[in-house]
Order: C-alpha cells, then sequence, then structure tokens
C-alpha cells in the first residue's frame, strides 16, 4: 500500500479508486456481474491490457476485490468484490443517479433507475447478497 498524501477523506478515497479505470472496473464487477479478465477487456470503454492489469492489482492490493482461480478453468481467475469493495455500492448509486439527471441519453434503463430511487436499500442488499 503506498503511503497517504494526506488524511483528508477525498484524497484516501481518490488515491484508491479515483481514476476512472478503476471505478469502471469496480462498475463491472459489483453492477454487471463480470468476473473474468477478459469480461474487463472486452468492456466497450477500450481499457488496454497493462493499464487493465495494473488497475486489477492496485485494487487487490487496496482489498477492495480479491482474485482466486476459477475451478473450471485452473488458467483464468475470478475477481470479486470484498466487503470493502461493497461498501462502495452506495457511491457508487449516487454516481448513477446523478449521471441520469444530468445526462439525458444515460444508458441506465428507466426501470433500474425507478427500482434505485423506490428503495435504494433494498437495491444494494440484493447486490450484496449475490456476492456473500
Amino acid at each position: 500500500m503506498m503511503e497517504k498524501r494526506s488524511h483528508c477523506p477525498f484524497v484516501f478515497a481518490l488515491d484508491l479508486i479515483g481514476d476512472k479505470w478503476s471505478l469502471i472496473i469496480l462498475r463491472d464487477i459489483i453492477l454487471m456481474n463480470k468476473k473474468f479478465y477478459k469480461d474487463f477487456s472486452n468492456s466497450g470503454e477500450g481499457i488496454s491490457t497493462n493499464i487493465l492489469a495494473d488497475r486489477l492489482a492496485k485494487l487487490e492490493c487496496a482489498k477492495i476485490i480479491f482474485k482466486k482461480r476459477d475451478s473450471v478453468d485452473k488458467k483464468r481467475f475470478i475477481y470479486s468484490p470484498t466487503e470493502k469493495g461493497l461498501d462502495l455500492i452506495p457511491m457508487m448509486l449516487e454516481m448513477v443517479l446523478w449521471s441520469a439527471r444530468y445526462d439525458k441519453k444515460s444508458a441506465i434503463s428507466a426501470d433500474i433507475l425507478k427500482l434505485i430511487k423506490k428503495d435504494p436499500d433494498n437495491f444494494m442488499e440484493n447486490i450484496k447478497n449475490r456476492f456473500r
């Protein structure tokens, strides 16, 4: 783990998850149910393999995600969120709501948006239960 630049809560969070690629990987794992390296590299945003490998290692080192060898295909790993990673769900959902409000072409479906707004705690708990 790197030395902290400051104890400001914003700096702490941004140092761990503040770059776009880390957030997109977390989105893919937590919200899109992706779990393999190939899943992330095939996401539409076009992450390069060296950045992907670096961000996965960084998130794992920060204990936000963990990896385990796939029991079906021993050559690949399954990436999952830790409790620390799952604790980012409220922030991620707020980003979704904020983006839906200000980006009229947001890719979030109206049905999902309605579920989040109606009962965000239940929505978050359902996501968390997929990983427990």
